[in-house]
């Protein structure tokens, strides 16, 4: 078996790993690479595989940063099966096609200002591609196997968001797994992952391996952020991964309303796909912690803003309330136009609930920029920003450690580190080395592992 890490290596995007064994080649992830335009450029240069050699496509979950390259390699000719939990396909079925209209927005955007190098700026690709891609699609349940070629493989549950799953690989002897994001053992919503079965080799994500998540009442950070921005008369609006991270605030605010923690201010859900996925959220009761009655409070309380029209409605409410919109990293979509017009208002609160990638503009902001840049232009922040850090629905590096140490690996099990930024990787790699009898070393970009 060999192994070609084409994404994710000291970065937390872009996961692609190309698997090559008997004759039969496939990836494990698909994703886009966000961020850094020097990371963003390589989802425009060739591929380092023949596509008309890739026999499947699987898939750990939902986020584009894991199944975001998918419909470009769909009009690339790639017509092969791309197998993922159900709740997986149910979630790309939202999330593909709205990363294709938003590249569309953005080209059309860009060519009208003239604010692109490029005189005819085009997407990677469209919202119909995206929608045509998801024919390929072959859900499966946690636990089934399949064959890829003579390799046998099955998913098994990560907690992270719906559908997400470590992805394990046998073949010959040999067995390998792919850890995709791994959510947290006590998470508010999500199951802890499941343990990792004995295996030959682990790819292992790394993206919080130099952070231990805070100790802290989450209803209580988020009730005196709430609390604070209505006393300054000002807009709090909150940058929001449309998977996992709007359905937990819409949960915690309607519950801090309900208990008087907070005012019963107006709260817009101004994502159309976070308001889709809340459904699939209430379909899969199975996987979460949530009890259907309190799935279903999800929507109370919420105001959902579907058409353009009224989105733009909202810049008429001169009153406190609340925006929640995508996204999460402020890297896309209509977060950009609201932190447009209400970054330079000091009233104004921006609240970031998660991690942000470098060369993001919620990096930049969250560590201190008095600037972004948006639509071309350089807008000034006189906003308050605000992070709440125990929203995450990544494990941090302790309880990685704990998953790693409940599973059945071996001592001396290798673990190729991959998904997170330098120095997160290599901070867990220490960490590894000093507390367990695992062998962990950082993956690199295109390295080739032959097993």
């Amino acid at each position: 078996m060999k192994i070609i890490f084409l994404g994710a290596t000291q970065t937390v995007t872009g996961s692609k790993f190309l698997v090559e064994e008997g004759g039969h080649s496939f990836l494990v992830d698909c994703g886009l690479y966000q961020g850094y335009k020097w990371l963003r450029e390589r989802n425009w240069q060739p591929q380092a595989f023949a596509i008309d050699k890739l026999d499947a496509v699987v898939l750990t979950h939902a986020h584009i940063d894991h199944s975001g390259y998918i419909p470009r390699l769909y009009q690339q000719g790639y017509r092969g099966p791309v197998y993922c939990h159900h709740a997986t396909r149910d979630l790309c079925g939202i999330l593909l096609p709205d990363s294709g209209r938003i590249q569309e927005e953005d080209a059309r955007f860009y060519a009208r200002h003239k604010l692109s190098k490029h005189e005819h700026p085009e997407p990677l690709y469209d919202g119909e591609t995206a929608e045509r891609c998801l024919e390929l699609f072959q859900p499966v349940d946690f636990g089934q196997e399949f064959f890829v070629g003579n390799c046998r493989v099955h998913l098994q549950p990560a907690g992270h968001i719906l559908g997400a799953g470590c992805a394990i690989l046998d073949s010959g002897g040999t067995r390998v797994g792919f850890s995709g994001d791994v959510g947290r053992p006590h998470d508010l919503i999500m199951r802890p992952p499941q343990p990792l079965p004995e295996l030959d080799l682990l790819l292992l994500e790394s993206t919080y391996g130099d952070r231990s998540h805070p100790e802290i009442d989450v209803y209580q950070e988020l009730a005196r952020v709430v609390n604070e921005a209505v006393g300054r008369g000002g807009v709090l609006l909150i940058p929001s991964f449309a998977v996992g991270r709007a359905q937990v605030l819409q949960y915690l605010l309607v519950n801090l309303m309900e208990r008087g923690e907070i005012p019963e201010l107006p709260i817009f859900l101004d994502s159309p796909m976070a308001i889709d996925v809340t459904d699939i959220y209430c379909r899969y009761a199975d996987q979460h912690r949530l009890a259907p009655e309190e799935c279903q409070r999800m929507h109370r309380g919420i105001t959902y803003t579907h058409s353009v029209d009224e989105s733009k409605a909202l810049e008429k409410i001169h009153y406190p309330h609340i925006i929640i919109a995508g996204s999460g990293m402020a890297t896309g979509g209509r977060i950009l136009h609201h932190m447009k017009r209400l970054l330079p208002n000091h009233r104004t609160t921006l609240l970031f609930t998660g991690y942000q990638a470098g060369g993001t503009r919620g990096a930049r902001l969250s560590g201190g920029g008095l600037s972004v840049k948006i639509h071309g232009e350089q807008v000034p922040c006189k906003a308050r920003i605000e992070m709440i850090e125990g929203l995450s629905a990544h494990a941090d590096y302790r309880e990685l450690c704990d998953w790693l140490l409940q599973s059945q690996l071996r001592p001396g099990t290798d673990i190729q580190l991959v998904h997170g930024e330098p120095d997160a990787a290599d901070a867990l790699r220490f960490y590894l080395k000093e507390n367990t009898r695992f062998h962990p070393v950082v993956a690199e970009y295109r390295q080739v592992l032959h097993l």
